[in-house]
């Protein structure tokens, strides 16, 4: 496999374009808002300085040569044209997406295989019946350059081959798959992720805490343990006997999903809406995304080579 497109240029998008890119990949990319195309372009650029930067890459590696990896597209049958791999990567709408499938169904030759980025939404009933045989989900982590968990998951009708044939690729970029018997709505990751957004939206909601005592207790708590024995093996750690009484003792309700969270109303009405803007649950100082997502793939780089000579315990790598 040599030629990959990619659909949708914005978070996810050109981030996995650079990743492909790295890889030895072809790449073309494109998304249907230019401006959102041409910044693709400054992203996966001060994403690749730093890479070299950090030696998380090789010195060889220059902007030029990123241009002559990746082509940026306006059509989205250039694009595609004689693509083995097509990957989209637009927003998580069901109308779009099922649009965007409809189209490639007419521009996808018999043997491309269709990988979807999508988090949340089962994606199979809405491709085409000719698609469905090679097509299945392919789910990374923001910023997939750095985080290396992707979720391979088929629809009832894919062909096992193509999953094979898609953790080898996934291998390739010294990434970590994970293969689900079928789709499953937020995977393993962002379930875990998701119960932790509750509780998180219950206590701010009824001003038990506060974001940063949300966030200072997941760093110097949990998040401390987590990469080093995982959730598993730190029940291992505890003794089961322990986790066995801990669960009989039923001290614990989950709070009921209320589908919103009333400070993420209250600060998006007040045009806090996050990084991209400058303010959301923390005021950022006017810094530029840029630069705020510089520093925090530093800080991640950094702790992935200390990671790399501590080495989690338990889990195997796949082979």
């Amino acid at each position: 496999m040599k030629k990959i497109s990619i659909i949708g240029a914005g978070l996810m998008g050109h981030a996995l374009a650079l990743v492909y890119a790295l890889g030895g990949f072809k790449v073309r990319l494109t998304d249907t808002n230019t401006d959102t195309l041409e910044r693709s372009k400054i992203l996966m650029s001060s994403a690749l300085d730093l890479l070299i930067k950090t030696k998380e890459i090789s010195s060889n590696w220059s902007r030029q040569k990123l241009s002559k990896s990746v082509t940026w597209c306006t059509n989205l049958g250039e694009t595609v044209e004689g693509a083995e791999l097509v990957v989209e990567a637009i927003i998580e709408s069901t109308k779009e997406k099922r649009n965007l499938f409809k189209k490639l169904s007419h521009m996808l030759s018999k043997d491309s295989i269709l990988a979807s980025n999508t988090s949340s939404l089962n994606v199979f009933p809405l491709i085409p019946s000719s698609l469905q045989k090679n097509s299945l989900i392919m789910h990374w982590y923001s910023p997939p350059y750095l985080c290396d968990l992707v979720d391979l998951a088929p629809g009832p009708k894919t062909d096992p081959q193509i999953v094979r044939k898609m953790f080898k690729i996934v291998k390739s970029l010294n990434k970590e798959p994970v293969i689900f018997k079928k789709f499953i709505p937020g995977y393993i990751a962002n379930r875990i992720q998701r119960a932790i957004h509750l509780e998180i939206f219950d206590l701010i909601d009824k001003k038990l805490v506060s974001p940063e005592d949300i966030d200072r207790s997941v760093i110097h708590g949990l998040a401390l343990r987590m990469p080093i024995i995982g959730v598993m093996a730190k029940m291992d750690f505890e003794g089961l006997p322990l986790v066995q009484t801990l669960l009989a003792n039923k001290g614990y309700k989950p709070p009921v999903d209320r589908g919103k969270c009333i400070n993420i109303d209250s600060l998006i009405d007040a045009g806090k809406k996050g990084v991209m803007n400058g303010k959301g649950f923390f005021d950022w100082n006017n810094r530029s995304p840029e630069d705020l997502f510089k520093e925090r793939n530093i800080k991640l780089i950094k702790l992935k080579k200390a990671l790399r000579k501590i080495k989690p315990m338990g889990i195997k790598t796949h082979k």
